[in-house]
């Protein structure tokens, strides 16, 4: 099995104290973190918010992973995540989330980033170091392949 790369997230896309009124709040703000750190152009955010309208971006354990439709890649420079936490939680369609994964990925990067999330969130224990984490160290930590995470 190939060795799993780190998440492409840049410290910078990483909010631990946010706050948003609706879930579309909240995937705008993903969208914008992803449009500051010059990996997407402005359209993106539109994907991400069509995305949501077509199908849930919750994935359980207070986790949501808002991403764009296919018609999105054509706006994505180059495939990164951010991280938005709300301590105060975010109403998604009747389900609570506390974190917020947000993707941008070109060509099948999606995929990759899905399954490294997955199995982050499969995890009961990550999962909830993830929606508790008040340190953007913590955060890095947290999404490196499992084998690097035990190592530091």
């Amino acid at each position: 099995m190939p060795e799993a790369a780190p998440l492409p997230l840049d410290p910078r896309a990483i909010r631990l104290d946010a706050a948003a009124s609706s879930r579309e709040d909240a995937i705008t703000q993903c969208g914008r973190i992803l449009l500051e750190v010059g990996a997407v152009e402005p359209p993106y955010i539109d994907s991400m918010l069509e995305r949501e309208r077509s199908i849930s971006t919750y994935v359980g354990e207070g986790v949501a992973i808002p991403h764009g439709t296919a018609e999105g890649k054509d706006v994505v420079r180059h495939d990164a995540i951010c991280v938005l936490r709300f301590p105060g939680g975010v109403d998604w369609d009747g389900e609570r989330v506390d974190v917020c994964v947000g993707i941008a990925a070109k060509g099948d990067g999606h995929v990759r980033l899905l399954s490294e999330l997955a199995q982050i969130l499969l995890d009961p224990d990550r999962a909830r170091r993830l929606r508790e984490a008040t340190e953007a160290d913590a955060v890095l930590r947290l999404l490196q392949p499992a084998e690097e995470e035990a190592d530091s």
